[in-house]
């Protein structure tokens, strides 16, 4: 019943379960690492319109989606109209999708203007949807949230400029930008945007377990759901979510599964990234991974002071073989 492939323009997912794009997270190893477990569409993490306009060669890693199973939305931001259109020409030249922050709450970007500080500038919003509409030659997306604080509520407003501006999709991650993660999601405001609009809406925010994904399908009438955060350490979700969603039984993952698939990770990442950047890499992953397991602290104190790929592996072995 929730559970359906889903049309964005002239492209067809084969569900409505999402990958949410996370800066610093859904590098090409973690997609990869994810896809087989179901969801219709990932994410590349955001990427500068301004780093892609002035040729920056790391940047390019980011959007660097050769070989990989499709479909991939690439999420650029920005508020200059100049890069924001060459990055757009650019980037759907070879993603099935393109999709426009207005979302990120990290200082960094706002300070330029950038990410969820557009909510404050819907005029220039606007402007950026119409420019990435007019020059990507794919179907254009836009993730939003609720707001830049609770005096300024804007969701509503922004989807149905972006609808009437040739989006053809929309995600509502329920907090302002004044929350960042904290908190409850408003899956309300969420709703609203679903009554209001005539394209997709995606729900985004809260989302890490079957249970959760069936309530925001419930209470929001969405067309789909974006999991981010839920995904940390837990590749599975979306087979939890599709398993419970056609009425089957939950899979029991069990902690070779676990092992084998963080073995799979690391060595994705280093083969990205390199051995050095690519241990550094899944530091934080392997935290994610052996959460709630027996003697996690004292594991991911160990994995920190590591340096090899080799070294990682026999840890990761002698870790698992002891639970």
């Amino acid at each position: 019943m929730y559970l359906k492939p889903l049309q964005i323009g002239d492209v067809t997912l084969k569900n409505n379960l999402i990958l949410a794009p996370m800066a610093g997270i859904t590098d090409k190893a973690f997609r990869q690492i994810v896809k087989p477990y179901g969801p219709g569409l990932v994410y590349t993490e955001m990427v500068s319109a301004k780093a892609i306009f002035y040729h920056d060669e790391k940047t390019k890693k980011l959007y660097h989606i050769q070989g990989e199973e499709r479909p991939i939305s690439i999420q650029i931001f920005g508020s200059d109209e100049k890069s924001m259109a060459y990055a757009a020409e650019e980037v759907s030249s070879f993603a099935d999708l393109v999709d426009i922050n207005l979302g990120c709450p990290a200082p960094k970007v706002v300070k330029n203007g950038d990410g969820s500080k557009l909510l404050t500038n819907l005029d220039l919003a606007g402007k950026m949807i119409e420019t990435v509409v007019k020059y990507s030659k794919v179907p254009v997306t836009v993730k939003i949230r609720k707001g830049w604080d609770n005096e300024h509520i804007v969701a509503v407003e922004i989807a149905k400029i972006a609808e009437e501006l040739g989006a053809k999709m929309i995600t509502v991650h329920g907090r302002t930008r004044d929350e960042f993660y904290s908190g409850k999601a408003d899956w309300e405001i969420i709703k609203q945007v679903k009554e209001n609009v005539k394209i997709p809406v995606i729900g985004n925010g809260d989302i890490s377990s079957y249970e959760s994904a069936k309530q925001m399908f419930e209470i929001t009438h969405v067309d789909g759901i974006m999991c981010a955060r839920g995904v940390l350490g837990n590749p599975w979700l979306f087979e939890e979510i599709i398993n419970g969603l056609e009425g089957k039984e939950k899979r029991v993952v069990s902690n070779e599964e676990k092992l084998q698939v963080m073995l799979k990770h690391l060595e994705l990442e280093v083969i990205e990234k390199g051995e050095v950047a690519g241990v550094k890499e899944m530091r934080k992953h392997i935290s994610w991974y052996v959460k709630n397991l027996k003697d996690s602290s004292k594991m991911r104190e160990k994995v920190n002071t590591l340096k090899t790929k080799q070294e990682v592996e026999t840890c990761l072995r002698e870790y698992f073989s002891s639970l």
